[in-house]
């Protein structure tokens, strides 16, 4: 019996030593890039790549460069810069295009298979400006050494870029305003031409849902043929109608600040057939009562979101789910993860966050240990309760209740920035480190978007995180940081 025990105590030990060595803390070089930001600096996940990593070199795109006076919604540029992981040393910034109030406007960049540059700026609802590098993997040193590529869409928002499989370069997007479709296009001669399906993925109001909208995020699988994408749904309300704001759950209207329930479809971009989680084939544009009888992995309802949810692949090539989610009341909200268990999809909290709108990043390291990187908060991120219509960021005297959040810069939340992992495959989840940058130099200040850095094929880059931050809600001298493992 003492040698059963002796040996038990040795194989515990045994296991606690592979737990330790598993989720030891990873320690950080914290490095600036830009300044004088908007808000979205770096963009939340709707909008993806602002980096990519080639040949041993980090390229990254964003918006910065606002007047030292500006406050509250002004205008920035469209910039990119070269980080050199070995020196630890960025080039100079390089400006790529004019001053825009227009934070949706911002960067992305991605590499074609010749290793040419392209970035993609001044989107929403536009076709926005389409660049390559004159050179390979250079940025040169001024916008002379960039030349403008062919128009990819005539209108695209919230644009974003992987390179599948065969060397095939994908966008996808949605294709104007707030309940237009969504949909993605595929270029085999490194962006000179591009095509799209015969059908967009997603219309929800395209069957009688008047002005029913979406968000939405996505990722290609590990082979690249095949992109997930989750999405969820909202009224988009645009006649400022109360009834139609009206939320059950929390018995009044809430605005649609708050998008609801998380619907999956998993799209073959070689054969253009889109399927359901369970690989059922589905009829595009997918519209609202079509979506909710087969593309909807979670019903929350009424609880909302601002963010789509953050997309992972598991070891078995499945996608789980970080989403945030309000709560007992839309000032508290909670991180989920969400994941298939034996056909059913189990919802795991993981901690609270103090915004609907705080963009985090979800991986799985080599190990099977969950990361999540978490925008964390003491309490709601200044918000102010105020009676009347709502009329875009104004208010006029009535008898609803509308939620305002005070301060341009803090709209869509911000905190602190926390390492958070699990090591049973998501099911108990503990606090690893505070990853907030300097305490004393920082102080009182916010970041979310976080980010990782990724290759052209957007798989991560171990060891590199982006984010952007700032100090008073409505100063644009925000600044982007780079975590740089030391």
């Amino acid at each position: 019996m003492r040698k059963i025990l002796l040996l038990g105590f040795g194989l515990l030990f045994l296991i606690t030593g592979l737990f330790a060595q598993r989720v030891e803390k990873t320690k950080y070089q914290t490095l600036t890039f830009g300044e004088g930001g908007q808000i979205k600096m770096l963009y939340d996940r709707r909008q993806r790549p602002q980096s990519v990593f080639l040949n041993g070199k980090v390229y990254l795109v964003f918006n910065a460069g606002a007047e030292k006076e500006a406050v509250g919604k002004s205008k920035t540029l469209p910039m990119i810069v070269t980080y050199n992981p070995v020196t630890r040393e960025f080039s100079d910034i390089v400006t790529l295009g004019p001053a825009k109030s227009d934070h949706h406007y911002g960067p992305v960049i991605w590499a074609d298979t010749n290793e040419y540059l392209h970035v993609l700026y001044g989107c929403h609802s536009s076709p926005g400006t389409h660049l390559i590098s004159k050179k390979v993997e250079e940025i040169g040193t001024s916008l002379n050494d960039w030349k403008k590529a062919p128009e990819i869409a005539p209108s695209i928002s919230y644009p974003t870029f992987y390179r599948m499989a065969d060397n095939k370069e994908l966008i996808y997007y949605r294709t104007a305003g707030h309940i237009s479709s969504w949909t993605y296009k595929i270029s085999d001669d490194n962006g000179k031409t591009w095509s799209g399906p015969k059908n967009d993925v997603t219309d929800l109001d395209s069957k009688g849902r008047f002005e029913w909208s979406t968000y939405q995020t996505k990722l290609p699988s590990k082979d690249g043929r095949y992109l997930h994408v989750a999405f969820m749904d909202y009224d988009d309300n645009r006649k400022d109608d109360p009834k139609r704001y009206y939320n059950s759950r929390y018995k009044k209207a809430v605005s649609n600040e708050w998008k609801y329930n998380l619907h999956y479809v998993k799209i073959n971009v070689q054969t253009q057939k889109v399927t359901n989680y369970v690989g059922e084939k589905m009829i595009s544009p997918i519209d609202l009562d079509y979506a909710k009888d087969n593309t909807l992995i979670w019903d929350t309802e009424g609880r909302g979101a601002g963010v789509p949810p953050d997309i992972v692949i598991d070891e078995h090539g499945n996608p789980a789910f970080l989403h945030v989610l309000s709560e007992e009341n839309t000032e508290t909200h909670n991180y989920y993860f969400v994941r298939n268990v034996n056909g059913e999809w189990k919802k795991t909290v993981i901690a609270p966050s103090n915004h609907q709108w705080n963009s985090c990043h979800i991986q799985l390291d080599k190990n099977g240990v969950y990361h999540v990187y978490l925008v964390i908060g003491d309490g709601y991120v200044d918000t102010e309760w105020v009676e009347g219509k709502s009329k875009g960021d104004q208010f006029e005297k009535g008898k609803t209740n509308y939620l305002k959040t005070g301060g341009y810069m803090d709209k869509h939340g911000g905190g602190r920035i926390e390492e958070w992992v699990s090591t049973d495959k998501g099911n108990t989840w503990e606090m690893l480190q505070d990853l907030t940058p300097g305490p004393v130099k920082y102080q009182g200040w916010k970041f979310n978007n976080i980010q990782p850095v990724t290759n052209p094929d957007g798989s991560v880059v171990d060891g590199m995180l982006l984010f952007y931050g700032w100090k008073h809600k409505d100063d644009q001298k925000a600044k982007a940081f780079l975590l740089h493992e030391k």
